[in-house]
This record gives structure tokens, C-alpha cells and sequence, in this order.
């Protein structure tokens, strides 16, 4: 009997693995060449993947909700259309499993011939968490009590503490968020009690030995359970504030000649390029100018080392229908034109809309834009979408009163002004650069041309 086993493709620069969300087929049907198979979900983006064969589908490797490896056999299709099942081909994960039953097993049978054993940890804590063998007995030979191992956030299933988490709490100092008296609580509380996880489920996570606070609910409360993107999203906002010393410049930017171009060139832009033109890609056209200007915001820092980044990608954050948030990438931002710039923002935006977003579409940026003004806002202070330096939040465009200086004096009159807020990381921007860089932004703006032909 053919088989051909179906694997976990490589789905991008830095993704290793991806949870399977949901299977198209089902063991036993039909499936044709390219035919999309199952739907994963990467921490970057949701996708289906296609079957790289003919035939029939006669095993799943993997469960829904299980996170499989780049390279690991998630499906055999049979090719002769013989529908029995294969072999049974166990990954790796029960092997791990098994192997770390067995260490533990070994461990606590040394640790009772020692009569080291006094630290008694249950299978089962006060909470109803589970620990596994091998937890209990790394918690017993390091001294860590029932109380104290509750303490600790799990990155596993339903919140299961796994080795990673016990022995980076270990590493970590063995230094809890979560006083005991909490920890008490939990047990004698009539109302269940809601721990939120900020790691990736299965992946640790970053501070994922970081415990958040422990809430309990009142009575006629809803309980939403956080989806896997709003828990990757949480872990990756918790890691930049910790990583990054934010700071915050603000200017306001006359936008007055912008909106009365774009307002005379809409239609006829529309009918000439069957695109809408937006002021997202006229202020990234602004942002791409600043940063020649000033190349050290398009930067990294890994280490303490500074990475110059020699192509200008720019992200831009969109709202998903979910609610949720995601940022694709415009590549070589400064080798487009306006045209350029309109048909990329459009397109992307409506990928993002429609979920479509390839993994390739939403990495590789350098800087980031989003938008605040969407909502009504004036200003906000964004958070920097590591390992990027820097983002700038665009507020909403507003008639206001503003002093007008002429050559015949000033005057009173009405202007669309529009608030920059621009977050940068303090370890490698300045004040002095961070503030330049966001002015120099709002002069490209103010500069902009009334009679361009575009």
C-alpha cells in the first residue's frame, strides 16, 4: 500500500511550530491534490495547507489543539485508495512523556533510599491542577512545598505546570507573585477562580514563571476565555514593556493641504486606479522620508549589539473581525511610490480583513504605524512591536482654531490638525532623536504639495 506522509511545512523565518486547529477532512475521505487538508494556526498568522497528494486519508497525527514541530508527519494519505489505517506512528511527544515518567520514577525511588523524601507533593494541588511524576519529584528534591508549587503559572494544558515552568521558576529565584494566603483562597472560594494565561498555550511563553493575579469572579460575572491569538498578543505586549524603556513624543501636524489634495484627486484617482486613496499611505509616505533622515530608528538591539536595518519595511496595525490585532508588512517601503504605497496598504488591509494574511505578509517589519484616529482618538501611546525601536500612533484629523502666519501678519482660522505620538525604546533612542525624528514627520506633512500630480 502507497502512503505519503503529509508534513508540517516550514511557514516562515522563526516559526517552529503551529497548532492544529481544525481538520478539513476526515479519516476516510477523499482528498485531491492541493485540496486544503487542515488549518493551522503559527503565532503570526491563521492557515490552510494543502494536500501534497492524491488520495485517501487514512491517519491524523495530531489532535486539534495539539501544537506539532516544522517537519513533523501530521497526516498519511494512502495513494491506491486503501482506506485502512496505517501503523500507528507515535511522535515524539509520548516519548518524551514516557521518558520523563521514567526519570521520575528513578528519581523518587532514590530520593525515598535516602529518606529525603519529606516534602510530600500531592498528584493533585488544592486548585485541582494536576502535576505529573516528573514536577513532583523535581519539586520534592528541591524543597518546593505543595502551597509554593501552586504558586507557579502554568504553560501547559488547562494550565498545567510543566518542567520548563517549574525549573524557570527554579532559575528564576523562586521568587512568586502570588502570596500564600491566594493560594489559600482558591481552595476555599465558593465561585471559580479565573487565572489568566499570558504565555502561548504549550509554548512557555515569555515570564511564563510570572503568575498573574488570581481573580475571583462575583456572582452574574461573565467568563470569556481569552482566544489563542489575544494570549499571544498579551505575551508579546508584557515582554516589550519589560523588554523596552518606552518613551513618548508627541507633535501635532497641520494636515490642512493633505486633505484638500486628497479630496480633489479621490475620484479621479478611483477611476484611474480602481483603488481608494487613504491618508495612511500619504503618512508612510512621510514616515519612509524621516527615517533616511534619521536611519537610526530603524533599528534592533539584540543584546548589546544595534542592528541597522538596511531595508525600510514598514507594519501597519490592523483590526481583525475578531477584534483582535495583527500588523503586515509593506517590504522595501521606500521603493514605492504613492501609487505604490495605496495599492499595498489596500490590499494588505483587506487580506487582513478577510484573513488571508500569508505568514511571509506580516514579517520582517522595521517600523510600525497604527492608526488611533480610526476609533475618534486624538492621541495614544502605542507599545512597540519588538524587536523593533520604535511605533507612531496616528490621531484623528480634526478641525481646529489655529494661529496662521503670513506675511501680513497672523490670523485666526480653521485647520485639519492631526496628533503624532511617537514610543521609542529608551536603551538606543534619545529624546533628542526620538523627538527629531516625529517632527521631521509632521514637516514632511506640512510640507506636502497642494498641486501634486500623482
Amino acid at each position: 500500500m502507497a502512503q505519503i506522509e503529509i508534513r508540517l511545512p516550514k511557514m516562515g523565518e522563526s516559526v517552529t511550530e503551529a497548532t492544529i486547529t481544525n481538520w478539513l477532512k476526515d479519516v476516510g475521505d477523499t482528498v485531491n491534490m492541493d485540496e486544503p487538508l487542515v488549518e493551522v494556526a503559527t503565532d503570526k498568522v491563521d492557515n490552510e495547507l494543502p494536500s501534497e497528494a492524491e488520495g485517501v486519508l487514512i491517519q491524523q497525527l495530531f489532535e486539534k489543539d495539539q501544537v506539532a514541530q516544522v517537519g513533523d508527519v501530521i497526516a498519511i494519505i494512502s495513494t491506491d485508495g486503501d482506506s485502512a489505517p496505517a501503523p500507528v506512528v507515535e511522535n515524539a511527544q509520548p516519548v518524551e512523556k514516557i521518558a520523563e515518567e521514567i526519570a521520575a520514577t528513578i528519581n523518587t525511588t532514590l530520593e525515598n533510599v535516602n529518606g529525603s523524601s519529606s516534602n510530600s507533593v500531592e498528584k493533585t494541588g488544592p486548585s485541582g491542577k494536576f502535576y505529573s511524576p516528573l514536577v513532583r519529584s523535581i519539586a520534592t528534591k528541591e524543597g518546593i512545598s505543595m502551597t509554593e508549587l501552586e504558586s507557579i503559572a502554568g504553560s501547559g494544558q488547562s494550565g498545567r505546570v510543566t518542567k520548563k515552568d517549574i525549573l524557570g521558576y527554579i532559575d528564576g529565584g523562586r521568587v512568586s507573585s502570588a502570596p500564600a494566603k491566594e493560594v489559600a483562597a482558591v481552595k476555599t472560594a465558593p465561585a471559580p477562580v479565573i487565572t489568566p494565561a499570558l504565555a502561548p498555550s504549550g509554548g512557555g511563553g515569555f515570564l511564563s514563571n510570572i503568575k498573574p493575579m488570581t481573580v475571583t469572579p462575583n456572582p452574574g460575572d461573565e467568563i470569556i476565555e481569552m482566544d489563542r491569538m489575544r494570549k499571544l498578543i498579551a505575551d508579546h505586549m508584557i515582554m516589550s514593556t519589560h523588554v523596552s524603556p518606552h518613551v513618548t513624543s508627541y507633535v501635532e501636524a497641520d494636515m490642512t493641504n493633505i486633505v484638500e489634495w486628497r479630496k480633489g484627486i479621490k475620484k479621479e484617482f478611483m477611476a484611474r486606479e480602481g483603488e481608494n486613496i487613504t491618508f495612511t499611505p500619504i503618512i508612510m509616505e512621510a514616515v519612509v522620508k524621516a527615517i533616511k533622515d534619521f536611519p537610526m530608528i530603524n533599528v534592533a538591539v539584540s543584546g548589546t549589539q544595534i542592528i541597522v536595518r538596511k531595508n525600510i519595511n514598514i507594519g501597519m496595525a490592523a483590526a481583525l473581525p475578531s477584534g483582535n490585532l495583527i500588523v503586515p508588512v509593506i517590504k522595501n517601503a521606500d521603493r514605492l511610490n504613492l501609487t505604490g504605497l495605496t495599492k499595498s496598504v489596500n490590499e494588505l488591509a483587506n487580506n487582513a480583513r478577510n484573513n488571508k494574511l500569508k505568514p511571509e505578509d506580516i514579517q520582517g517589519g522595521t517600523y510600525t504605524i497604527t492608526n488611533v484616529g480610526t476609533f475618534g482618538n486624538v492621541m495614544g501611546t502605542p507599545i512597540i512591536n519588538q524587536p523593533q525601536v520604535a511605533i507612531l500612533a496616528l490621531g484623528a484629523i480634526r478641525k481646529v482654531p489655529a494661529v496662521i502666519e503670513t506675511p501680513d501678519g497672523d490670523f485666526i482660522g480653521i485647520r485639519h490638525k492631526m496628533y503624532l505620538s511617537h514610543s521609542y525604546d529608551h536603551r538606543v533612542v534619545d529624546g533628542a532623536l526620538g523627538g527629531q525624528f516625529v517632527r521631521r514627520v509632521a514637516d514632511y506633512l506640512e510640507q506636502f504639495d497642494p498641486k501634486r500630480e500623482i
